[in-house]
């Protein structure tokens, strides 16, 4: 029977991990192989990937409602996005993913060294994507001026966006290389495993997005 020591289950309460108490890598590493479940960072970083892909839904939606009442998409003097560049770009950023799980994986087994190694491999890809694709930006405005037109208006909007996600991701990961610095405790394996996540989802929006975006030459 269930009483004061003991809860949902008869699990004794002593039995349960008591996350906020881990503040070495061993610890860590213990907590992480008593846990039953996803921390409550995991089930945040979900709910917010699942707000911002409406948010992207509702934009690529809109994309495609503007180009099958348009007679012409691009409009006519607009040169359709270049194909070969972009899928390179979108290619080494999905890649990052790799040592992003990587990292959470190196966290949850109280490894260090290796998180801070793996975060620096991805921020180092990430960054290399975003200051490309920032200059290419400020390129492409100066060809394709914003305007009224509805091309232009949810190109840029699609873009934008994304690249404003994949900027926020940069600054996740540096302030996370911060906190690792002073050494691994639950909320910073936690923390990696949510932003990790977030790189996930952030990868896969850039894939749709650029996706949306080259149809165009179709």
């Amino acid at each position: 029977m269930t009483d004061f020591g003991y809860i949902a289950g008869d699990r004794p309460i002593d039995d349960v991990p008591r996350t906020t108490e881990a503040a070495d890598a061993a610890s860590v590493a213990n907590v992480v192989s008593r846990r039953l479940g996803p921390p409550a960072a995991w089930w945040g970083i979900i709910i917010l990937v699942a707000s911002e892909g409406t948010l992207f839904a509702s934009f690529i939606g809109t994309y495609y409602y503007l180009r099958f009442r348009a007679p012409v998409w691009p409009p006519d003097g607009i040169k359709p996005p270049e194909i070969a560049i972009p899928l390179i770009l979108v290619g080494s950023l999905l890649l990052s993913s790799i040592p992003m799980q990587l990292a959470s994986l190196a966290a949850r087994a109280g490894r260090l060294a290796a998180t801070r190694l793996f975060l620096l491999v991805a921020l180092v890809i990430q960054t290399g994507y975003f200051a490309y694709e920032f200059h290419d930006f400020g390129d492409q405005l100066r060809k394709v001026p914003i305007t009224v037109d509805a091309y232009s208006s949810i190109y840029y909007v699609l873009l934008g966006a994304d690249h404003a996600h994949v900027f926020f991701g940069l600054l996740f990961d540096v302030w996370l290389l911060w906190k690792l610095a002073r050494g691994l405790t639950t909320y910073r394996m936690n923390a990696t495993q949510a932003i990790t996540w977030y790189w996930h989802a952030v990868n896969l929006l850039t894939l749709v997005v650029i996706g949306t975006l080259l149809s165009a030459n179709a």
